[in-house]
C-alpha cells in the first residue's frame, strides 16, 4: 500500500509544480525508487485516459478515493502488472474491477483501437521514452561482454554485431547490438524487459542509458586511481568508475540523502564493487586538502538538476507547465548550487580532470555554468571530448556534449570535462577518448593572462603499482 501512497502523494505534487518527478522520488526515501518512478511515469503519461475512467465508472463515489490515488490504483489494475498490495485498497479495486474493464473496453470501441497505448492522444501516443532503445551496461568487474553476448546468444537473443551508425540501434524483436560508442554498452529494442534476468539479479548487467554512461567514461580513470563521485547516489556512476578502476585504488562517494546511500551500498555490493568508501556527507563540506583526499585526482560531479532532459517528464499531456518566472527563479538557485560544487571540485590539489554532467536540457544549468567556472578558474581548461558525437555543447562551449532522444537516441544530458593545465615543460598523456582544445595552456597570474605552450615531445607515463583496496 506504500507503494501507491506514495505515488499518489507524488503525482499530485508534480501537477501542483511542487517539484519534479525525479526530485520528489529520490526526495521520498521509498525503499524501492526504481519501482515507484516508473509507476509515476506511467501512470502521467496515461492520466487522461485514467481520469475518463475513473469519472465513467464512477469509482471516486464508490470507494470514497481521491483522485490521484484512484489513477494510481487504476493504471497498475488495468495497464500495468497488477495490483501489488494487499488490505483494503486491493479489495475496493477488485470489486470494481468488471467495472473498470467494461468502461476500457467501451472507450477503445469508441476510439476504433485495440491497444491501450493507441488511447493516448496522438500528441502523446508515442512518447519520447518509448522510442528510445533499452540500454545495458555490461559490469566487468563479473563478467566481460564477450562472455555476456554469448550467454544473451544462447538464450535465443540474434546478436546484430558492433552498430556503426545510430540508425542501426533502431532494432526489433530479440536482436541487440554492442554500441557505437561505448564499447560495454549493449542494446537492444525499446521496453525489452531485463528486471527478471539472471545476469541483472546477479549484478552481471546493469540497467543505465547510454548518456548517464558518459560521464564516467569521458572520466576515464587508469585502474589504481583516487576518485570522487560527488553526488554518487544511486550508484550506476559509481559502479562503472569502480568498474574502469578494476577495484583498484579508492572510490570516495558523498551524498547528503542516508537512504540513498544505503540503497547505493546494496546497488554496489551486487555489482561487486570493493574499492568504494561511502560518505553520508554534502560535497561542498568535504575538506578538500585534507590528508585522506591528497591523492584525489579524478571527480565525477552530477549535481541535483531540473531532470528536464528526462524524457519521462516531458509529457505534454501530463499537466500544465511551469510559470516562466517559477522556472527562472529555480534555474536559477540550481546553477548557483551547481557553480558552488562545481568550483569546489576545483579545489582538491592534485586534481587532474573533472567531468560536470547534469540530465538538464537548459543552457543556464550546462554552458552558463561552464563558462562561468572557467572564467574564475584560469588553470583548468575545457577538453574536446567525442569528436565525432552528433550534438555537441551550445556556443561557446562546444567542446562539451549533449544527448537529445531525437539526435543521439538517449535521455536529454549534457557533459563537460575539465582538465588541469600543467606547466610548462610537462607533457600530458595522451586521451583515447578526446583531444585538448588548444596546444597552449592559460595560467593566471594577479590580473595577467599568460600563454604557456605545452612541450609536445611524448614520454612514457611510469605506472605505479597499487594495493587492491578491500574497504566495503
Amino acid at each position: 500500500m506504500a507503494l501507491y501512497a506514495k505515488a499518489a502523494e507524488i503525482l499530485e505534487k508534480v501537477e501542483q509544480h511542487q517539484g519534479t518527478v525525479k526530485t520528489l522520488v529520490y526526495a521520498s526515501k521509498f525503499s524501492n525508487i526504481k519501482q515507484l518512478f516508473a509507476l509515476v511515469c506511467e501512470t502521467r503519461k496515461f492520466s487522461a485516459v485514467l481520469q475518463e475512467i475513473i469519472l465513467s465508472s464512477k469509482l471516486l463515489k464508490n470507494t470514497k478515493l481521491k483522485m490521484h490515488l484512484a489513477k494510481v490504483l487504476v493504471y497498475d489494475l488495468l495497464l500495468g502488472q497488477g495490483l501489488k498490495c494487499g488490505g483494503s485498497w486491493k479489495v475496493l479495486l477488485m470489486k470494481q474491477r468488471s467495472r473498470l474493464q467494461a468502461e476500457l473496453a467501451r472507450m477503445k470501441v469508441r476510439q476504433k483501437v485495440s491497444r491501450n497505448e493507441d488511447l493516448l492522444a496522438s500528441s502523446a501516443r508515442r512518447s519520447e521514452g518509448d522510442l528510445l532503445p533499452r540500454y545495458v551496461r555490461v559490469n566487468t568487474l563479473k563478467t566481460t561482454v564477450e562472455d555476456a553476448v554469448d550467454y544473451l546468444k544462447r538464450e535465443g537473443f540474434s546478436y546484430r554485431g558492433e552498430a556503426s551508425t545510430l540508425d542501426e540501434l533502431t532494432l526489433k524483436g530479440r536482436e541487440f547490438v554492442k554500441d557505437l560508442h561505448l564499447p560495454q554498452l549493449l542494446v537492444f529494442p525499446p521496453k525489452t524487459d531485463f528486471h527478471q534476468h539472471f545476469l541483472y539479479k546477479a549484478g552481471h548487467l546493469i540497467l543505465q542509458d547510454k548518456a548517464s554512461c558518459l560521464p564516467a567514461f569521458l572520466l576515464d580513470v587508469p585502474p589504481g586511481s583516487h576518485v570522487i563521485d560527488a553526488c554518487a547516489a544511486p550508484g550506476n556512476k559509481s559502479s562503472q568508475l569502480a568498474a574502469a578502476m578494476e577495484n583498484r585504488g579508492k572510490l570516495f562517494a558523498f551524498d547528503l540523502d542516508a537512504k540513498r546511500l544505503s540503497t547505493m551500498a546494496t546497488l554496489l555490493l551486487r555489482a561487486g564493487v570493493t574499492c568504494q568508501h561511502l560518505a553520508h556527507q554534502d560535497f561542498l563540506q568535504v575538506d578538500s586538502q585534507a590528508d585522506i583526499y591528497r591523492e584525489v585526482d579524478y571527480i565525477l560531479l552530477d549535481p541535483s538538476c531540473s531532470g528536464s532532459g528526462m524524457v519521462c517528464l516531458q509529457d505534454p499531456g501530463s499537466s500544465p507547465s511551469t510559470p516562466p518566472e517559477q522556472l527562472e527563479g529555480r534555474l536559477r538557485a540550481l546553477a548557483s548550487f551547481q557553480l558552488r560544487c562545481l568550483n569546489h571540485s576545483l579545489t582538491f590539489p592534485r586534481l587532474k580532470r573533472v567531468v560536470y554532467s547534469t540530465c538538464s536540457t537548459y543552457r543556464q544549468e550546462n554552458e552558463d555554468v561552464i563558462s562561468a567556472c572557467l572564467q574564475h578558474n584560469h588553470t583548468f581548461r575545457l577538453v574536446d571530448v567525442l569528436p565525432e558525437w552528433p550534438e555537441r555543447g551550445l556556443h561557446p562551449v562546444s567542446q562539451c556534449v549533449r544527448a537529445s532522444v531525437n539526435k543521439t537516441r538517449t535521455q536529454g544530458f549534457f557533459v563537460a570535462v575539465l582538465e588541469r593545465c600543467h606547466p610548462a615543460g610537462h607533457v600530458t598523456p595522451p586521451l583515447q577518448i578526446s583531444r585538448l582544445v588548444d596546444e597552449r595552456c592559460v595560467s593566471h597570474q594577479g590580473d595577467d593572462i599568460t600563454a604557456v605552450p605545452h612541450n609536445k615531445t611524448k614520454k612514457k607515463k611510469k605506472k605505479k603499482k597499487k594495493t587492491a583496496e578491500d574497504d566495503q
